[in-house]
């Protein structure tokens, strides 16, 4: 029988070296797919969120006699000139509550209104600014959420809501965390436009005015922000 130093470096070592190389094989092969697991469950959970936030909304509705909150979001707060159009309101901005704040009272954690996707916005998907979220929009602003605030603005009644299936309410605060594509910082500014088909692999998990949850296309989504209320 050969010396036990002898057995380990030889046969034993080889040995040892495959196993390495068959488990370094296994997880290349593993890895992709955990990781698309992970982003299954992050998307589910994200589409939770905005189910129960339909609910707190629907809850506050029936509180303040069918009225949509006024209240503002990342997007009203850091960029206020999106409302140059409606100067009385942009004047109310900085005195308005978050909606994120308004719905609390309705939801049983504040997690509801943090996407676990959630990895900042740099640009604001549809209005082209500079947003700065970073390094995620809930930790800077306490939501992952941007509110369609013209509900606001209108002071809406939900009667007044001719198609609610077709009014985005409430949705992802960005397009990217479950869609694809180049970075805000890759695509800058300067390119940021709908007709960019860098975007168009966006994705964003959206409440709807009937309350239901869907995840659409940065056209799709588009679409909705041009249609009237």
């Amino acid at each position: 029988m050969p010396p036990r130093s002898r057995m380990f470096a030889g046969f034993t070592l080889v040995e040892l070296l495959v196993v390495v190389a068959v488990i370094a094989m296994l997880a290349g092969l593993l890895f992709p797919v955990l990781a698309v697991a992970r982003g299954r469950a992050r998307a589910t959970t994200c589409v939770s969120n905005l189910r129960q936030a339909g609910v707190a909304f629907s809850m506050y509705l029936q509180d303040y006699d069918g009225y949509y909150p006024v209240a503002v979001d990342p997007a009203d707060r850091d960029t206020p000139q999106i409302w140059d159009a409606f100067p009385a309101f942009r004047a109310e901005i900085p005195y308005l509550p978050w909606l994120h704040e308004v719905l609390q009272p309705y939801v049983r954690s504040k997690e509801i209104f943090h996407c676990p996707s959630d990895t900042g916005i740099l640009i604001e998907d549809f209005t082209a600014l500079y947003l700065g979220a970073e390094p995620s929009s809930y930790q800077k602003y306490g939501t992952s959420y941007l509110y369609r605030t013209e509900h606001a603005v209108r002071r809406m009644h939900e009667a007044a809501i001719q198609s609610p299936a077709r009014v985005n309410l409430y949705m992802d605060g960005s397009g990217i965390w479950h869609g694809s594509g180049p970075s805000d910082r890759s695509i800058g500014v300067e390119r940021w436009h709908r007709d960019n088909p860098e975007l168009h692999g966006r994705r964003f998990h959206t409440l709807h005015g009937d309350y239901h949850v869907k995840s659409l296309t940065f056209l799709q989504l588009q679409a909705l922000w041009d249609a009237p209320l």
